[in-house]
């Protein structure tokens, strides 16, 4: 038995394509059906790797009953919300303003005109503990929906009207943000575990970034400090995976000890870039070894054969939540021996009785975090975890997620020269080229031969953000100009009257709502991202343009940005980096080899514009290749030697 997924290719809607419920694809054909039926429909979104997405799909969507409810009574639609965050983020703003809190499964009850009047999140299959069922639920909307629709679709039509609404906005970004969000960061900073706020805790690693600019450009001490404790804590506890390299999706509890064990990709790609920008600034090798570690994961778990990075792996393994991760004493020294299983297990804090149901997660909270001894032992103990259980894997390609991920490979060679590095992201990229990339137009996914919608504004900011970087690890301008030509789809497709960027282009499907996404989240706002590559251009591109794109979403993003500073970490990176540029240095080549070995000796921020001759304004000294820099809104001497003028 199937229902209307199974020609489908996404992950998350092939492991519902078997189910009793008569799931649809979202498409015209099942809203065509709900208005000659004259059904409301029910939307269920979600993503392969979803922990709470498998129980109701367990409970719920593989019950006779309930499948027997939603096929007599409605239209069912699943959505993975990684190949449609276009109508993820609609209808999660719906989702927010009926619970105040949104997550995933989303479930949605809207008309046959897309337009809802009510929705959760998780629901169990029975009414319990003052939760309503999903049996129940169904039922009373059914009954709603006959004897009082109108009340409904009133209901729903001013849900529409009041998210359409539009914020009031700043005439310019306020300059005493970044200094705002510094002291605000500090009253959230949990000085005992690092971190920010209470459990549960994210990565959030952008916000990582912006303290770390921060304190590069005024030195604040304190702003080092969280960083760097944070980063820190995040490592040694449970959140990284200790065998195999990875961070999972967020801590449960404050110490970061207790994971939700789903690895993303988005997750490992912006704290590849946190731990090298600490590196960067401290020299500390801890840093780079976390960051290596995790690419070498990426690279060996989460890459295909064609150098594309998928998206992610399950928190579940046997239908358990952690199982691969877990360990007991007695594993340990079976496979290792009963001296050296003992050692491992003090060395990674375990017990008898366990740390999480019974059983042991690796981590290093009570012990030396610079302790390699133990290193050799650790291909063993992964291949039995292994050959213990299999991990799920969602092998789609994002390319939002692999364009953080190419940003973060480009980063992480520039801190230590290993080429591999290097070469991942051009591979990557080059996948993406290849099936994502047609012209100036980008697409969401690919997966099976077969690539999903087209680009929302996160595709293409992440995507000029790679090709920016690439350029900056690689010196190859052909990344500048591919960086331009997306931009200029970005301005054209994609640019609101009033200020900012819409999610989805002119050219994308119509949806109820045309979200302006501004907050970072889990994953920087496009907006943001935005706001940073025309910053980034406006230094290596000078005269096109870009400065005036970034001082207009600046102050687009600048309110919003006032509201809750610690919600738009990229926002403020980008603000800093727009207002307190760094180092613009023109390099003029005699010799070749002298601008190879230049994107391993400059700071990853500063911005380098090779000329391929001497000019006029830019003569050679002394016959030799010469840098002319520009720093602290002051140009310096031109010098043979880079070292001079940093010196």
């Amino acid at each position: 038995m199937s229902n209307h997924l199974i020609r489908e290719t996404s992950p998350y809607l092939l492991q519902h394509a078997e189910n009793p419920v008569d799931w649809y694809p979202w498409c015209e054909e099942a809203f065509r059906r709900a208005k000659a039926e004259d059904k409301p429909v029910f939307l269920s979104i979600g993503y392969s790797t979803c922990h709470w997405c498998h129980v109701m799909a367990h409970e719920s969507f593989e019950d006779e009953d309930i499948a027997g409810l939603l096929n007599r009574h409605f239209i069912s639609i699943k959505v993975d919300k990684e190949e449609r965050p276009d109508i993820d983020s609609v209808y999660m703003a719906v989702c927010q303003a009926f619970t105040g809190s949104g997550g995933w499964p989303t479930s949605i009850f809207m008309t046959p005109e897309q337009k809802p009047f009510f929705a959760g999140t998780y629901f169990p299959k029975s009414s319990r503990g003052g939760m309503i069922g999903l049996r129940e639920l169904l039922s009373l909307i059914h009954e709603k929906w006959i004897a009082d629709r109108a009340a409904l679709q009133s209901q729903a039509d001013s849900l529409v009207t009041d998210l359409s609404r539009e914020p009031g906005r700043a005439a310019m970004a306020d300059e005493r943000l970044p200094d705002i969000a510094a002291a605000h960061y500090e009253h959230l900073y949990d000085r005992k575990n690092g971190g920010f706020g209470r459990a549960p805790k994210f990565p959030t690693p952008h916000n990582l970034l912006f303290l770390l600019a921060y304190y590069q450009r005024r030195g604040s001490a304190a702003c080092l400090e969280m960083a760097e404790h944070t980063l820190a804590q995040m490592y040694r506890g449970g959140l990284f995976d200790h065998i195999g390299g990875g961070f999972c999706r967020y801590s449960t509890d404050s110490r970061f000890l207790v994971p939700h064990f789903e690895k993303m990709l988005y997750d490992n790609a912006l704290l590849i870039m946190a731990y090298c920008k600490a590196y960067e600034l401290t020299r500390k090798s801890l840093y780079l070894d976390v960051a290596k570690k995790t690419a070498d994961y990426i690279l060996r778990e989460m890459t295909s054969p064609e150098g594309g990075f998928y998206s992610a792996q399950d928190a579940d393994s046997d239908g358990e939540e952690g199982k691969y991760y877990l360990f007991t004493p007695g594993e340990l020294s079976s496979v290792l021996g009963d001296r050296e299983g003992a050692a491992l297990g003090a060395h990674f804090g375990f017990s008898p009785a366990g740390n999480f149901e019974g059983k042991n997660i690796p981590n290093l909270l009570s012990s030396d975090p610079g302790n390699k001894a133990f290193e050799p032992l650790l291909p063993r103990l992964a291949q039995y975890r292994r050959e213990r259980c299999r991990l799920h894997l969602d092998d789609k390609i994002l390319t939002m997620w692999s364009g953080l991920m190419v940003a973060a490979m480009c980063r992480l060679y520039r801190c230590c020269g290993s080429t591999a590095y290097l070469e991942a992201a051009r591979r990557a990229d080059e996948f993406i080229r290849r099936n994502l990339w047609e012209g100036d137009t980008l697409f969401v996914s690919f997966r099976a031969g077969k690539r999903g919608i087209k680009g929302l504004l996160d595709d293409y900011a992440a995507c000029i953000f790679a090709q920016l970087e690439l350029y900056g690890a690689a010196l190859e301008p052909v990344y500048l100009d591919r960086a331009e030509t997306l931009c200029g789809k970005v301005l054209e497709q994609f640019r609101a009257g009033d200020g900012g960027f819409y999610l989805y282009s002119r050219e994308s499907e119509a949806l109820i709502l045309r979200p302006k996404e501004t907050y970072d989240g889990a994953i920087p706002s496009g907006n943001s991202l935005m706001a940073y590559n025309f910053a980034r251009l406006s230094l290596l591109r000078p005269g096109a343009g870009y400065e005036g794109e970034a001082e207009r979403l600046l102050d687009f993003l600048s309110p919003e940005a006032a509201q809750y500073p610690a919600g738009h970490g990229m926002f403020l990176t980008a603000l800093l980096e727009y207002r307190e540029p760094p180092a613009k240095i023109t390099a003029v080549a005699a010799e070749q080899t002298d601008i190879e070995k230049l994107p391993l000796l400059l700071p990853s921020d500063a911005a380098l514009i090779l000329l391929p001759r001497p000019t006029e304004e830019y003569p050679l000294k002394d016959g030799k290749t010469t840098y002319y820099v520009c720093r602290s809104h002051r140009c310096l001497p031109p010098v043979n030697e880079l070292s001079e003028a940093y010196s």
